[in-house]
């Protein structure tokens, strides 16, 4: 492993450049990008392949306890695969989804830099204009705060700056003539320059290029040993006699010299360096490789595998209230995390991050946020029920700070016996369940013939738990009502929850009571568990074969039953017959069902706009579709590479249904396009324009077939919300110093009409924020 303070060009050829680049495989931004250029390497590639390789090296050099080492001559030749890497490190069944997913924020975060209206035409941004040395600066500056970033463990910041640095790093060998100078490796000194030069430098008046009036041009350098780079659009104009970055967007390409020299893809049309495409895409990826690597010396092993969260499990995060009538909801935490640090200590599911917030009447905090288990469980068993306190609470102010502590793809447990105080912060913890693709569970013990310990000023509203109903349904959480007599046993849903868990779709979506409900298993899917909760008086369930089992308690022809109170649960036993599954529930009210069962075989998604009439077109990265846009849905399946499916052949997923929730109304019905191999188990969709014309959230269910012939059926864990408007913030093109102001500028744009709109902003409280939003 190279460590910090060894030169660049002591690295070499990395050997493991030899098992990802192939002939079919920056450059444009994405995998979208191809349509313009098949056969072209893109940002989102090289980002990908350097994290793979440095993974598969750290994974070489760690041997994981328990487990036999990797060989390297098993990974030779092949392309590499994150499912593959996790099943041989962690073990079979380890899910590779966190990692992926936190490799996709760095890739669009990198693609995000041609498109943001801040960045894109930023020439110190992708080394364009001859500005090498100052683009230099801002590529260290950008690994800086990475580091920076990721030390105060804000994880989501440090990959998007990880994605802006390692997009101008890939940018300077397409951009430059370091290719066409003859060189073989990756330039020693772009990355954490100590005052080393980029060597002979064009200066102003050196002409580097002659004129080419073809979409090709091999020949046009001046054959200058200087090292230049291309002129793009008007600013900054293009001195006499300099080259232009080239293609058929770039306006300075029409001025003399004619023509350009970026090697972006294999397209003349898009780069008059076409032909050298594939050799600066060799060197941007060596030089990435080298990136991850510096990373990795400086960070440690364990702060580089968090920020890239190479890890199959999840984070522990509770959220405690601490008045003196939650004692026995304290206890039951106490035990739960007990029991899941002893569980899984030392194996490939042991949480990798805990996080604490205990919160009461006036006060919440501070949190306590560590990855050592034995630090989480002294904090936790430090923490007693003490004093009364009039319901409600600040709750809502407690799961924000645990929001903002927990890493992406993580399920927080409120244990809770009050309403929320602070239900104004309602829509704001619903934003940030999204933006934190975080699940929200909350265990209420709301017991009205209990009076010790909980006192209250007023008669409070039947309707005083909605803001928690709210948070539930945006996140794909629940909200649990229970007694101080069933909270240990219900809350034993905590170890259960923090596993691969997919949540199966009931047909209808909405269970009425004395209707019967059904729902699909697969072969791959094991650990199947059936929960309900309500004024349940009897159910049956019945497999595909017919067999029935009701509701009374311990084993049944299908299964072991549990109830505590009004809450059951049936686990089914392993393995569950695959086919069609029914259920059927009488009770008072609408009682609450959720399937779940452990699974490799997810999904991650996120949703882009084409961008085609750009110099680098590709797919706009988006968080939420945006009304009036033309949507596409991007599907990444995770668990593809995971050996043993049915008939030996890849699970397919051929289309998408969506949701209005909660109703469960369908909306509309798009097929699957698969793009690149069949093994990256990447799709698309266009989003119909009815479902982006409907208010409210919706849900996303993928449709298909496992390798043997029977369906498949996968729920995306979050409904998703269409937003009236696009916003972007940008910050300070330069660097933030203590005591100085930072400007920042915010873009919204509607593409559905006019909008009213009023603005409000926020900041940490350590910082002063003067803003002339308003409406």
């Amino acid at each position: 492993m190279l460590t910090a303070e060894l030169p660049l060009f002591y690295l070499g050829p990395s050997v493991l450049l030899l098992l990802l680049l192939s002939p079919t495989s920056a450059f444009f931004p994405n995998i979208w990008s191809l349509l313009a250029a098949p056969g072209s390497v893109t940002h989102q590639d090289l980002t990908e392949e350097a994290a793979l390789n440095i993974t598969l090296q750290l994974f070489l050099e760690q041997p994981r306890p328990g487990r036999p080492p990797l060989r390297l001559a098993d990974f030779l030749g092949r392309t590499l695969l994150a499912d593959e890497l996790f099943t041989a490190y962690f073990g079979p069944g380890s899910p590779s989804r966190r990692f992926r997913a936190a490799l996709g924020e760095v890739s669009r975060a990198n693609a995000a830099q041609d498109f943001l209206a801040a960045s894109k035409n930023d020439p110190d941004l992708h080394f364009d204009a001859e500005r090498l040395g100052q683009a230099r600066e801002r590529l260290a500056g950008a690994l800086r705060e990475t580091l920076a970033a990721a030390r105060a463990l804000e994880h989501t910041l440090a990959r998007q700056r990880l994605g802006a640095a390692l997009h101008a790093l890939q940018d300077f060998y397409s951009h430059s003539n370091w290719v066409e100078l003859g060189r073989q490796q990756p330039h020693p000194h772009l990355l954490w320059p100590r005052r080393q030069e980029l060597w002979s430098l064009a200066q102003v008046d050196d002409p580097t290029c002659s004129d080419c009036e073809a979409l090709s041009c091999p020949r046009n350098l001046l054959g200058s040993t200087l090292l230049t780079s291309g002129y793009f659009g008007t600013h900054p104009p293009k001195p006499p006699g300099k080259c232009s970055h080239g293609g058929r967007f770039d306006r300075s390409s029409s001025q003399l010299p004619r023509g350009g020299i970026n090697k972006d893809s294999t397209s003349p049309g898009f780069s008059p360096h076409h032909a050298l495409h594939p050799q600066a895409a060799k060197l941007a990826l060596l030089a990435s490789i080298q990136a991850f690597s510096l990373l990795r010396g400086r960070l440690g092993d364990r702060g580089f595998s968090r920020l890239l969260d190479i890890t199959p499990a999840s984070s522990l995060s509770f959220v405690l209230d601490t008045t003196g009538s939650m004692g026995e909801e304290i206890s039951a935490a106490k035990v739960q995390a007990r029991h899941i640090v002893e569980q899984r200590r030392g194996s490939p599911m042991e949480p990798v991050h805990y996080v604490l917030v205990p919160f009461h009447d006036p006060g919440f905090g501070p949190v306590f946020t560590t990855s050592d288990p034995d630090s989480f469980w002294q904090q936790l068993n430090e923490i007693q029920a003490l004093g009364g306190g009039d319901e409600p609470e600040m709750c809502l102010s407690a799961l924000e700070l645990a929001l903002l502590h927990t890493p992406p793809l993580s399920d927080i447990f409120v244990f809770t016996d009050a309403s929320p105080k602070d239900a104004f912060l309602t829509n704001r913890i619903e934003s940030l369940t999204r933006e934190r693709h975080c699940r929200v569970t909350f265990l209420v013990t709301e017991d009205p013939s209990r009076g010790q310990g909980r006192t209250r000023r007023e008669v409070l509203s039947p309707l005083r738990f909605e803001p928690y109903e709210a948070v539930a349904l945006a996140s794909g959480g629940e909200v649990i009502f229970t007694k101080d007599q069933h909270i240990r046993d219900v809350a034993a849903i905590v170890g259960d929850s923090i596993g691969a868990l997919v949540t199966l779709p009931l047909e209808p979506p909405v269970l009425v009571p004395g209707r019967v409900a059904m729902f699909s298993v697969d072969g791959l899917l094991q650990k199947l568990t059936v929960r309900m909760h309500g004024e349940i008086s009897s159910f049956w369930i019945k497999s595909p074969a017919g067999v029935s089992q009701n509701h009374e308690e311990g084993v049944g022809p299908l299964g072991h039953t549990h109830r505590f109170g009004q809450f059951w649960v049936v686990t089914l036993t392993d393995p569950p017959q695959t086919g069609t599954w029914k259920i059927q529930v009488a009770a008072e009210g609408a009682p609450r069902v959720r399937v779940q069962a452990q699974t490799t075989l997810d999904f991650l998604f996120h949703f882009g706009v084409p961008m085609e009439d750009g110099p680098h077109p590709g797919l706009y990265p988006l968080a939420q579709p945006v009304a009036g846009l033309p949507i596409q849905l991007l599907v990444e399946v995770t668990g593809l590479g995971s050996r043993g499916h049915p008939g030996g052949r890849l699970p397919h997923f051929s289309h998408v249904v969506f949701r209005r929730v909660p109703e469960g109304t369908t909306l509309g019905q798009v097929a699957l396009e698969p793009k690149g191999p069949p093994e990256r188990g990447l799709l698309t969709a266009s989003l119909p324009p009815a479902l982006l014309s409907t208010p409210g959230p919706f849900s996303l269910e993928l449709i298909g077939q496992d390798g043997g012939g029977q369906g498949l059926h996968r729920a995306a864990p979050q409904p998703c919300t269409v937003t009236p408007v696009l916003l972007e913030l940008s910050g300070p093109p330069g660097f933030l110093a203590p005591g100085s102001k930072a400007p920042l500028s915010l873009r919204l744009a509607s593409f559905s009409g006019s909008q009213d709109l009023e603005l409000r902003t926020s900041v940490k409280p350590s910082f002063v924020l003067t803003s002339n939003l308003s409406r």
